[in-house]
């Protein structure tokens, strides 16, 4: 049952409106800067953490705002919003409320691939974070804008060469609307006078496309990173690059046009249904909001040659498309995609923007050209030839800070107290933002407690492979969550999210790490005791092929096989269900039906791992019989090995003080200037960077081991996450 109720969100704004009159005498344990998918997360998770928190935004009234497409998940990034709920966080519950089209995508394929999406009413969605947020205990929101970082010297005993301890307010905050002052009664509480200084132990910047961000529609440009929003404060960014040091670079990305609904053709399209069972993003959600007969349909349609004909003559006028700011490869703007690959036809998704909006949104129909070009390439696509345009589609541009200057816990290596997350770090999406700010506000939040910050590894979570490509890796153009990113799929899917996090989320080793709540921490115990009690169940039922065809008569059995099967292997046939075999028995299946799915996928996992065994066995004959000394290995012990080998090398910090240049151990000098550059903070993750070879590691794994014997253990004191 879906027993989050919204609450009355105006009171809820007045709550929050009340805190703001003294703002300027307090001090806060951590800051968030940005009240989008990254913000929004990161302040919610530092104040489960117990922190004192203040969300600073330009608008509170655009807080938790589907900025561009109104969607959420989708194949990685919806291992991300499962992920995200399994720590407690905002995005999965907020799907779940606001979504009007759910289906998972890859459902032909393993269920490691599995990409659980939904459309979403864009209202919806943004008053349900909203409301969230402005009852959450120990967070104040102020609605202003940030001009400064305050910057003072490290702290000796740490690592870093600044600390950031609070913000400076810019000349001008924005006010309350007067309709809200109306409904306080109390038109003076909420004067502010601007210019102030607001400090803090910890701070997180998740701003977006503002910093530094410009506007583009056709040969115009303009400062902002939001149609309708003011650009944020340039000491801001000036403060990153001149001040603390940061090596900042520029990034790029567009919207579409918004279509009026009233003027598509959809008789000209081809109609997609939703999943006619909805699955919920949150592991605490047995069902959506909305009735699943009553959700809305997508509609599919594609580019013509006339589409790129007007790409190709309106170039000259389309200045956001010369610039030579990298944009997001994987969701590139018709312009670029006219560009790259002429005389292809693309696909279109028109998809709707909410239950009572008259507009659709146009999947695929990001582009930055003169809004009258717009309209024109619109109308040569079917089921658009009478197209009106309600928004313009534009472009942005942005800075990023390079996330190599991260520790894994996202705190920026040479400034004390500063974390980054979302599109800062230069990655594109609300998931992959969200996730960031997350782990970004946890961390926040116990720094500023004096706690230890933590990691998390590859092995565990996307989270942790979104971070580690990162912080190890960096970025050249706006990073996008896959599947194929991560080595260890099996073991990593949205279904057991909340059995891999949740429980860690709740305690590391015998530590309380606080961003789960008991409730939730109770909830996966449960789940987890009676998943394995169910599996227990199924092992228990043992009977012959002939029994079985018994009492499964519609299932292809052959009665030939001699072996006694259990209910575990009949579950791994492909017509066999869990229901079925409850029904079969259901004394003992029965009070696990609730789970029948999740029990279904993990019998799935372990056939096609077993059918892995035996196709790697039949190889090793083959390559015997032939005299090969190649060994194979089963897939599920050779990806246990690997896991432990990465959590093992994960174990190993690297100390941020080492001269990299000067080291006395054999690196070459192309070796040892990436190492310096880089800096990694685990010999695992070392051994991930380009250019590095198994030699270097080696040498490295040597110099590591004799300096701990030596010194037992230097480095800054991190724990690993679980």
């Amino acid at each position: 049952m879906l027993v989050r109720r919204l609450r009355v969100l105006h009171k809820a704004l007045c709550i929050g409106s009340m805190q703001v009159a003294d703002v300027h005498t307090q001090h806060y344990d951590v800051i968030v800067v940005g009240g989008g998918h990254a913000g929004t997360e990161a302040a919610a998770a530092a104040s489960r953490t117990g922190a004192n928190t203040l969300l600073i935004t330009q608008k509170i009234q655009t807080i938790g705002a589907l900025s561009c497409n109104p969607s959420l998940g989708g194949v990685g990034k919806g291992h991300l919003v499962k992920e995200i709920d399994a720590l407690d966080g905002l995005m999965g519950r907020a799907g779940d409320w606001a979504g009007i089209h759910f289906s998972i995508l890859n459902r032909s394929k393993g269920p490691a691939v599995w990409g659980p999406r939904a459309q979403l009413d864009r209202g919806l969605y943004r008053d349900f974070i909203q409301s969230e947020l402005l009852s959450t205990e120990r967070l104040t929101i102020l609605e202003g804008s940030v001009e400064d970082l305050l910057v003072s010297a490290a702290d000796p005993d740490k690592q870093g060469r600044h600390k950031v301890y609070g913000i400076r307010l810019g000349e001008k905050q924005i006010e309350f609307t007067q309709l809200l002052n109306n409904l306080l009664l109390m038109t003076d509480s909420c004067d502010s006078h601007g210019g102030g200084e607001i400090h803090s132990r910890s701070m997180v910047l998740t701003t977006g496309t503002f910093l530094s961000g410009s506007l583009f529609l056709g040969p115009h440009s303009s400062p902002g990173g939001r149609m309708g929003d003011p650009p944020s404060c340039v000491g801001l960014s000036y403060s990153l690059k001149e001040i603390l040091g940061l090596k900042v670079g520029r990034l790029r990305t567009g919207t579409p046009p918004r279509i009026i609904k009233d003027s598509i053709d959809f008789s000209c399209t081809e109609i997609r249904l939703p999943d006619e069972k909805p699955t919920p993003f949150s592991f605490i959600n047995t069902h959506i909001n909305c009735k699943p007969e009553e959700q809305l349909p997508c509609f599919l349609t594609h580019t013509t040659p006339g589409v790129e004909r007007v790409v190709n003559e309106s170039i000259h006028v389309n200045s956001h498309i010369h610039q030579d700011t990298k944009g997001p490869r994987y969701c590139p703007s018709i312009e670029s995609k006219v560009l790259r690959f002429p005389g292809r036809r693309h696909q279109v998704w028109l998809e709707p923007e909410g239950w009572t909006s008259d507009l659709m949104y146009p999947q695929g129909l990001s582009m930055t050209m003169p809004a009258d070009t717009q309209l024109c390439l619109i109308r040569e696509i079917p089921g658009l030839h009478k197209a009106q345009i309600h928004t313009p589609g534009y472009g942005v541009q942005y800075d990023f800070v390079c996330p190599t200057q991260l520790y894994p816990w996202l705190e920026v290596k040479r400034t004390q107290g500063l974390f980054l997350a979302g599109q800062i770090n230069g990655t594109t999406g609300y998931e992959e933002a969200a996730a960031q700010g997350l782990w970004a506000g946890v961390n926040a939040g116990r720094t500023s407690l004096s706690k230890v910050p933590l990691s998390l590894s590859r092995t565990q979570s996307y989270i942790g492979v979104l971070i580690d490509d990162l912080v190890g890796r960096g970025v050249n153009e706006p990073y996008r969550m896959f599947t194929s990113r991560s080595e260890f799929r099996t073991s990593l899917r949205p279904d057991n999210a909340d059995m891999r996090l949740t429980p860690r989320g709740f305690f590391s080793g015998f530590e309380e790490i606080g961003c789960v709540s008991q409730q939730r921490y109770n909830e996966a115990l449960r789940v987890k005791k009676s998943l394995n009690e169910a599996l227990s169940a199924l092992r228990s039922i043992s009977l012959s092929a002939t029994r079985w065809k018994n009492k499964l008569q519609h299932v292809n059995i052959s009665e030939t096989k001699s072996t006694i099967l259990s209910g575990e292997e009949m579950l791994q046939y492909k017509d066999v269900s869990f229901q079925m075999l409850a029904s079969a028995f259901p004394e003992l299946l029965a009070p696990y039906l609730e789970f029948s799915e999740r029990i279904k996928v993990e019998e799935r996992i372990q056939y096609y791992e077993s059918n892995n065994f035996i196709l790697m066995a039949k190889c090793v004959m083959i390559m015997w019989l032939c005299d090969s000394a190649a060994l194979y290995h089963p897939h599920c012990e050779k990806q246990r090995r690997d896991i432990e080998r990465m959590q093992e090398e994960e174990s190993l910090y690297l100390p941020q003080d080492i001269d990299y240049l000067t080291l006395p151990v054999s690196l070459s000098k192309e070796v040892r200037e990436i190492l310096d550059g880089s800096r990694p903070n685990t010999l695992g993750a070392a051994s991930r960077l380009p250019g590095i070879t198994p030699a270097a590691i080696v040498h490295l794994l040597n110099y590591v081991q004799r300096e701990k014997k030596r010194n037992h253990g230097t480095g800054k004191d991190v724990s690993c996450f679980g």
